[in-house]
């Protein structure tokens, strides 16, 4: 409490005289309006359609008009048709495909998602992802002909897919938001890789992969009923760090920094100022122990991702043939899915998507400086749209940011007093309505943009 105190009292200047300007508002007006048009019913009629497909297995069939992949890929397609067409063609439908062949899919095989593209109106190359696998599994992950409902794994990822679709699909946001329903995760996160090179191959400057996996579930095996917490896993240095990166970052911090560290406590916040009774705990992984979701290929691609996942999980409904034994009943049904819960799962992904990509780019070329000084200096780059820029810092040992004073639009400020050994420290830039961006980190270890990077130069003891 006394630092607390001792840190309010603190001064900032700034080089800018518009540093004393007041900050835009806080609550930007319109973002919780945006997220209240979740419906739990169109949630329940999606899972419902897909679960109504047999099994939505990667290797199923692809021709029938009913069964298998293929149908369930051509339905969720002409849903983000319809879509399309209530908002007046602004999705571009694409279904990028490649032929994969590895130790899950013995015979080369196409792997295609399902993806719409709403184009920003002001940064368009900027992107924000929210992905979902299609694709369902039973015990046997080869078998392709059982009935595999994947109800909530994952149909609860791929139904929080499409209901953003259909909900931010009625908004304009200055950035772009893509929404993919991808198969071939039980296979090897093979639709993962599909959107992620497809990315890469487009130019996408991705800001961050939202992926939702197993997210409808609130009664776990451990007898837990947990109705008002999510996970959002993150990796903690990027998957996509050099040696020479590596080198700097262990001199100068950033462990527990990534742009996936520093998107998730974006999410955390959004659900604290905007959601009742609905939480994030933070998970220091990049995945559940020894598992994998198809966040990994983005961030194996140098982007920016974290994954959802309820808080209990219930394995006897995943990776289970339906059946009842001793008692105890298995299959990944639709029964086993809490759609309220869901429901507050997709309006945290819509709340998050609409605020990122309606805020300014997150900064550029974040850099600090204090090294025998009882002052620290930020310096950053100047985004576009941004009305101003907030600097904040935290001690080292807190998970969360903890303080933070708006400058304007500077584009370097000075805390006095602030011993740069002490904390951590980051800029986040703010629109004129108050919506603001994810915090950056100094260096390469935070940087959101790697097509903007520079060699981080090796620490220079003094």
């Amino acid at each position: 409490m006394r630092a607390t105190i001792a840190l309010a009292s603190l001064l900032l200047t700034a080089t800018a005289a518009v540093a004393a300007e007041a900050p835009p508002p806080d609550e930007p007006a319109d973002l919780a309006t945006i997220a209240d048009a979740v419906d739990p019913a169109e949630l329940h009629a999606t899972i419902e359609k897909l679960v109504g497909f047999g099994t939505r297995h990667t290797l199923s069939d692809t021709t029938s008009k009913t069964r298998g992949i293929g149908a369930a890929r051509r339905w969720v397609q002409s849903r983000f048709e319809t879509f399309s067409k209530d908002c007046g063609g602004c999705l571009e439908i694409v279904t990028p495909s490649q032929s994969f062949t590895g130790k899950r899919i013995p015979e080369p095989t196409d792997v295609t998602d399902v993806v719409a593209i709403q184009r920003g109106t002001g940064d368009p190359d900027r992107v924000i992802v929210i992905t979902g696998h299609l694709d369902s599994r039973v015990i046997d992950v080869m078998d392709a002909k059982k009935d595999a409902p994947g109800a909530n794994d994952d149909g609860s990822g791929s139904a929080a897919v499409i209901e953003a679709a259909r909900v931010l699909s009625k908004h304009k946001f200055a950035a772009t938001l893509v929404f993919a329903v991808v198969s071939g995760e039980e296979q090897g996160l093979y639709g993962g890789k599909v959107i992620a090179d497809y990315a890469k191959a487009h130019h996408w400057r991705v800001e961050a992969d939202l992926n939702n996996d197993i997210v409808g579930n609130t009664h776990g095996q451990d007898g837990v009923v947990d109705n008002t917490t999510v996970r959002t896993f993150a990796e903690g240095t990027k998957s996509s760090e050099t040696l020479d990166q590596a080198k700097y970052r262990r001199y100068h911090g950033g462990e527990v920094d990534s742009p996936s560290r520093n998107t998730a406590r974006y999410i955390a916040a959004i659900a604290e100022r905007y959601m009742t009774n609905f939480h994030v705990r933070m998970v220091y992984r990049m995945d559940r122990y020894g598992r994998g979701g198809d966040q990994v290929p983005f961030l194996e691609a140098g982007y920016p991702a974290v994954r959802f996942t309820e808080a209990h999980e219930n394995y006897t409904r995943q990776h289970q043939d339906v059946r009842t034994e001793n008692g105890i009943r298995y299959g990944d049904t639709i029964d086993g899915v809490d759609f309220p819960y869901l429901a507050q799962v997709a309006r945290l992904n819509v709340l998050t998507m609409a605020s990122m990509a309606a805020a300014p780019a997150p900064p550029l070329g974040v850099e600090i400086d204090g090294g025998v000084s009882t002052d620290t200096t930020v310096k950053w780059q100047a985004v576009p749209g941004a009305a101003g820029y907030r600097v904040w810092w935290r001690d080292t040992t807190a998970p969360q940011w903890q303080q933070s004073r708006y400058v304007g639009n500077a584009t370097t400020a000075t805390l006095k007093n602030v011993v740069v050994d002490d904390f951590f420290f980051g800029v986040s830039a703010v629109s004129a309505d108050g919506y603001a961006s994810p915090i950056v980190f100094p260096g390469d270890a935070g940087r959101f943009d790697d097509s903007q990077k520079k060699p981080d130069e090796p620490p220079k003891p003094q």
